[in-house]
C-alpha cells in the first residue's frame, strides 16, 4: 500500500469519524476509502469494521462526561447487550455472508429514518414512560446487525432511543457512538481471528477516526438538534434508497 493510499484514508477516517458521529453513517465514507486503496470487498468490509472503533474512542474522550451520569449498572448492561450482538453478527456473516441482508436493509433504514423524522411526535404519543426495558431488547438484534453488516446502524439507534427513553439527541448521540464502537470491537475480535483484515489500512483508517470522532461533539454543540435530527433522517433515507438500487 503506497504512502498516498494511507494518505487518503488517514483523511477519510477524519471525514469518517465526524460524518459518523454526527449522522451515524460513517461506512458511506470509510467503504469506498477502502475499496479505492485496493481492498477487496470482503476485506474492506471487515477492515472497516476494525476501523470504526475510532469513532467511539474519540467521542468518548471528548464527552465522557455524560456517560458518567447513567448509572454504571445501566451502561454495563448496554455494553454487555453489544459485546453480544456485535460477537453474534461477525458470527454469522463469516458462515453466511451479507447477501441476506441486500432486500431488507433498505426497508430497515428507510423506517428507522421515517420514525426519527418524526420521533417528537411519536414520543408525545408515547407518553413520558421511559421504556428502557424495550430499548434495551431492541439493542440486540441492532448491534447484531451492526457486526453483520452495519449500514444505518446509527439512525436505527437513534431512532429508538429518541422514542423509547427519555434521553435527548445529544447524550443518545454519544452513547450511540459508544455501543456501536463496542460492537464492533466484538466484531472485530472475530474477523482477527477468522477474516482478512488488512492492519496497515485499518491502522491509519482508524487514527483518523479516532480525530473525526473526536471532533464529532464540539460540531453538534453548533448544530441545532431539529436540524441535525432533520438532517439524520434525510441522509438515512437516502442511503436507503442508494442501497436499494446499488
Amino acid at each position: 500500500m503506497s504512502a498516498a493510499d494511507l494518505l487518503l484514508l488517514v483523511l477519510a477516517g477524519v471525514a469518517t469519524g465526524l460524518i459518523g458521529y454526527l449522522t451515524g453513517l460513517a461506512s458511506l465514507v470509510s467503504y469506498p476509502a477502502l475499496l479505492a486503496a485496493g481492498l477487496s470487498p470482503v476485506a474492506a468490509n471487515v477492515t472497516n469494521t476494525l476501523a470504526l472503533i475510532g469513532i467511539g474512542v474519540g467521542a468518548t474522550t471528548r464527552s465522557a462526561r455524560l456517560l458518567g451520569g447513567r448509572g454504571r449498572r445501566q451502561l454495563g448492561a448496554q455494553v454487555a447487550i453489544a459485546l453480544a450482538g456485535g460477537a453474534t453478527g461477525a458470527v454469522l456473516l463469516l458462515l453466511g455472508g451479507n447477501a441476506v441482508f441486500a432486500r431488507v436493509v433498505p426497508w430497515l433504514v428507510a423506517l428507522a429514518s421515517l420514525a426519527l423524522l418524526v420521533s417528537p411526535r411519536l414520543r408525545a404519543l408515547h407518553g413520558s414512560a421511559d421504556s428502557r426495558g424495550a430499548a434495551l431488547v431492541a439493542l440486540f438484534p441492532l448491534c447484531v446487525y451492526g457486526g453483520y453488516f452495519g449500514a444505518g446502524a446509527g439512525v436505527m439507534y437513534l431512532a429508538i432511543m429518541l422514542v423509547l427513553t427519555a434521553d435527548d439527541l445529544a447524550t443518545s448521540m454519544i452513547v450511540r457512538s459508544v455501543l456501536l464502537g463496542v460492537s464492533n470491537l466484538a466484531a472485530s475480535l472475530v474477523f482477527v481471528g477468522f477474516g482478512p483484515v488488512n492492519w496497515t489500512a485499518a491502522v491509519a483508517l482508524g487514527l483518523g477516526c479516532v480525530a473525526g470522532g473526536n471532533l464529532g461533539p464540539a460540531v453538534q454543540r453548533l448544530i441545532p438538534p431539529a436540524v441535525l435530527r432533520v438532517v439524520v433522517a434525510l441522509c438515512g433515507l437516502g442511503l436507503a434508497g442508494w442501497l436499494a438500487v446499488r
